[in-house]
């Protein structure tokens, strides 16, 4: 008897479905196939690379504000004592002086100014 069979009326023949795979050379196939994995490998420990210094910069940013969140908490309760921290004083001083400093500035450029208005 033949190997066909009868599926839905029709005949079918043993075989396989689709185009032929080309004649490609298997030594060629198997390189290409070791210099994907290769590249691959490579891929995956960039970006692990990539990811671990990602996580170290921001645990580094986050001991930075652990350690600025601990200053505020030591200023505060100074404050809470009634002692006014001499870095505050100095913040305080500092921005007093740039104040006095924008103020004065806009006034020198406010008299230039002023002249050159005035002549036609």
């Amino acid at each position: 008897m033949d190997d066909s069979k009868v599926i839905g009326g029709k005949v079918k023949k043993p075989g396989k479905r689709g185009r032929k795979p080309a004649k490609i050379d298997l030594k060629a196939k198997l390189e290409r196939s070791r210099q994907s994995a290769r590249e691959c490998r490579a891929r995956k420990k960039l970006r692990y690379q990539y990811l671990e210094e990602l996580v170290s910069s921001r645990e580094r940013a986050i001991c930075a504000l652990r350690e600025e969140l601990e200053m505020y908490k030591q200023w505060c309760m100074a404050m809470d004592q009634g002692k006014i921290p001499s870095e505050i004083k100095a913040l305080l001083t500092g921005e007093e002086q740039g104040k006095a400093q924008q103020n004065s500035a806009k006034l020198t450029k406010a008299g230039k100014a002023e002249p050159n208005s005035s002549n036609p």
